[in-house]
């Protein structure tokens, strides 16, 4: 191997390799004919799973299509071309369908595994980059993944072609996924974990603590405000009269307060803000960030049925990981 060259050759490499990757994706634009239409129907009234196969590195992106089919409503197994023809291919049932990408659509893998697809009555969708191969002329439906050339200088490392696979297979998913109606609950209910579950489940009601709902009336004194405050440990307290919401005293607002002085006289109503900022239980905490943020707050009030439930600080948020 011969020394690495300079830097700014290795920059120029980098934005060839990034451009004709790119050039390959939009290329993929004008091959998109009725078979991708034709495909997007038959999946979307599939009883099966998408059983979806290749062989090196179009097999990986095959596992990669598999994830996203499985996370967006559409379930989908991967099977190795090379194990298939030696055992695997029992896990194809009569429902399913398989989905085959090769570059070539000739590698000898392809060549045994796509006639014993057929012979099983199960759909074959080809998707290739040669529409001469023995895949595409197998296929009952064949995507077009041709590229005009590789990312790799010596043109011979699947880049551009893996990346135009991908691509390819991304948009077969945003297909399905809008032909199926798919919605962020149904996203929630397959991605529980992490920060990006937790925005599409977590809600209000799921971070009232059980002791947490710190109220005076209106005509309750400015020790008895502070007291309630501090019990609530939430920076905060709801004025509620005969069971009915009227405000919120926040920390601020004891400031602003002690700056007027005549504190003796105060009472909650002479300091509380009115029509305070509320959500209900069963709203998103991650709609509760976003108003916290827009209004520069950092409580809120919880109502369940229009009653006070509880109050959620902001922290109680960023706590749970959502952010």
């Amino acid at each position: 191997m011969t020394a690495v060259k300079t830097s700014s050759h290795c920059l120029k490499r980098a934005e060839q390799t990034l451009r004709l990757e790119s050039e390959a994706i939009q290329g993929l634009i004008p091959r998109l004919n009725s078979d991708f239409e034709k495909v997007v129907n038959h999946l979307l009234k599939l009883d099966g799973r998408v059983i979806s196969t290749g062989i090196g590195k179009s097999g990986i992106i095959a596992q990669k299509l598999v994830a996203t089919l499985n996370s967006t409503g559409t379930p989908a197994v991967f099977m190795h071309a090379a194990d298939a023809i030696h055992g695997d291919l029992g896990l194809v049932q009569k429902n399913d369908v398989v989905l085959c990408i090769s570059k070539s659509g000739n590698s000898p893998e392809i060549k045994v595994l796509a006639p014993l697809i057929k012979s099983m009555g199960v759909a074959l969708i080809g998707m290739v980059g040669n529409l001469d191969s023995h895949l595409a002329k197998t296929s009952d439906f064949v995507l077009d993944a041709t590229v005009d050339k590789e990312a790799c200088p010596l043109d011979l490392a699947p880049t551009s072609s893996t990346t135009a696979q991908m691509a390819l297979g991304d948009a077969l998913a945003t297909c399905l996924m809008e032909g199926r109606g798919f919605k962020a609950s149904d996203f929630a209910q397959v991605h529980p974990g992490g920060a990006l579950g937790k925005r599409l489940y977590i809600r209000l009601g799921d971070l009232l603590p059980s002791d947490r709902r710190p109220s005076v009336t209106p005509k309750s004194s400015l020790q008895e405000t502070v007291l309630a405050m501090s019990a609530g440990r939430c920076g905060a307290t709801a004025v509620v009269e005969h069971d009915a919401l009227v405000g919120i005293i926040t920390d601020g607002d004891i400031r602003r307060a002690m700056e007027q002085g005549h504190l003796s006289d105060l009472t909650a109503k002479d300091i509380m803000t009115s029509a305070p900022k509320t959500m209900q239980v069963d709203q998103l905490a991650v709609e509760a960030f976003q108003l916290m943020e827009a209004d520069s707050i950092s409580q809120l009030i919880v109502t369940r049925n229009g009653e006070y439930a509880g109050m959620v600080h902001l922290h109680d948020i960023l706590r749970e990981g959502i952010f």
